[in-house]
């Protein structure tokens, strides 16, 4: 936590009472919950493969949150965040089958986000021999994931039950501490692009879009903000959630009885910087700390900058669209692959042997879900899957014609990284190279190989012909 004067004193004057009132959208209800989803310790964590041992302590409690909106006709969504890695794609399931079946919600009214912090616990989205290695651990992951499909489920019906009269608002800031992380390819020509470097010559989206709702007594009950950057600050042993985690804390102890919750953007190229070591005498805690205050005082700018009513009704479409991989590998290929140097090279065609015989075949494509969520004419939220990069955010929000776009990764589902065309060609980790790894698939999905070059156009046409769905409107 942050004491209220530091608070005060780093947001230079900005966090003060603010006003949405002005101009009210009325009609809606809205409530707002949060339930902690710590891990009982120890616990192995996710992110890193390099770590070798359990997370130790807590440095910060892990939250799943959720805002739940309806408007004057009945139409709902609920907006859930959560302090964890990514969403799997089973847990997604688990979570949209019970809720259905507890609340009534249909599939499309719910969005589920993971805030990507590197400090969280395991999650897994496979199961195969290999990390089924340690039967103690898998099981202490399976029963973590139990409890928190079950807490998601239960922190849904309480922001349902919250609900009342209220107002929406709409606005936004910029923080700049994201920077892109892959080489410059003017400087370094022919660079792989593996390093994970900050680049400040690479693209970025500094956007905090904000959305707030107030009840009809002017109390605040819930801020809804993002941000397009990999929670990446620090990778010890100390569970939290990193930058994002610090901001939320920091607004919710500036703003008592608010509940803040973080929205993921596209930062599948981006990472905060500073981070780790990178400054003499702070750890990457207090970094994680520092880039925490600077986003909650961007958010507190976006309070007082004239929020925006946003009005009814809200509608909403998630679909699947079927992503392409590159040919598969055949079985002579990956029994080759079984004597390679490297282990992960050893262990992937393992896996994908293992895959191969259960099935038959290695699959053609993934089915990858996009949803689209309009508030009235006025705010058009995009959720994208897994970790899409920043072109992604920068050319929705060219091509909708929404007075507001905000578009968000990580929702849904969690596979790995979904390159843009401009970024499929240079290749490198986030190109495609992150795919063929195995240690990393034990928090995401086990893929036969890279995506094929068609990867950004299906998913961007996909939001465009929701977009048209909702709006009547043509690209």
């Amino acid at each position: 936590m942050f004491p209220r004067a530091l608070v005060l004193a780093l947001g230079f004057g900005l966090f003060l009472p603010f006003d949405v009132a002005a101009a009210p959208a009325a009609g809606w209800k809205t409530g707002a919950a949060s339930i902690a989803i710590t891990p009982d310790l120890p616990m192995w964590m996710s992110g890193y493969g390099s770590r070798k041992k359990p997370g130790e302590q807590v440095a910060l409690p892990l939250h799943a949150k959720a805002l739940a909106i309806e408007d004057a006709g009945g139409g709902r969504v609920v907006i859930v965040t959560t302090d964890l890695l990514g969403i799997p794609r089973v847990l997604r399931l688990a979570v949209e089958a019970e809720a259905k079946k507890r609340y009534g919600l249909a599939r499309e009214q719910l969005l589920l986000n993971a805030s990507h912090t590197h400090s969280g616990p395991e999650l897994r989205g496979v199961r195969t021999s290999l990390n089924d290695l340690d039967p103690a651990r898998s099981e202490r992951v399976a029963a973590y994931q139990a409890q928190v499909q079950e807490r998601i489920v239960t922190v849904i019906g309480q922001a349902l039950e919250r609900r009342k009269p209220s107002t929406l608002a709409f606005s936004k800031a910029r923080a700049g501490f994201a920077m892109n992380r892959r080489k410059d390819y003017r400087l370094t020509p022919g660079s792989p692009g593996y390093d994970k470097v900050p680049n400040p010559y690479g693209p970025v989206d500094h956007d905090v879009p904000v959305l707030i709702a107030t009840d009809s007594g002017g109390r605040t009950q819930a801020i809804l903000f993002g941000y397009a950057c990999h929670n990446t600050t620090s990778g010890d042993y100390a569970f939290h959630g990193d930058y994002a985690g610090f901001a939320q804390a920091n607004l919710e102890e500036t703003y008592p009885g608010v509940v803040a919750l973080f929205m993921t953007g596209c930062g599948g190229d981006q990472n905060p910087y500073p981070r780790g070591p990178m400054v003499p005498g702070q750890s990457a805690l207090d970094l994680a700390r520092r880039h925490g205050v600077a986003l909650a005082t961007a958010v507190a700018a976006a309070l007082n900058a004239h929020p925006r009513p946003v009005t009814g009704p809200v509608a909403s479409r998630l679909e699947d669209v079927a992503l392409s991989y590159l040919p598969a590998p055949s079985r002579a290929e990956l029994e080759e692959r079984l004597r390679a140097k490297s282990e992960a090279d050893r262990d992937y065609a393992r896996v994908l042997l293992e895959w191969l015989t259960r099935d038959g075949r290695l699959p053609e494509h993934y089915p990858y879900p996009v949803q689209v969520i309009h508030f009235g004419r006025d705010l058009a939220l995009v959720g994208l899957a897994s970790e899409t990069v920043v072109d992604f955010s920068l050319r929705l929000k060219r091509e909708l014609n929404m007075p507001a776009v905000w578009v968000a990764g990580y929702c849904n589902d969690f596979m790995g990284y979904i390159p843009s065309r401009r970024i499929w060609d240079e290749g490198g980790y986030e190109g495609g190279g992150a795919m063929t790894y195995w240690r990393d698939t034990m928090y995401r999905v086990l893929h036969p190989n890279r995506w094929d070059s068609t990867v950004e156009e299906k998913i961007v046409g996909k939001v465009h012909e929701l977009h048209q769905q909702l709006t009547g409107t043509t690209r």
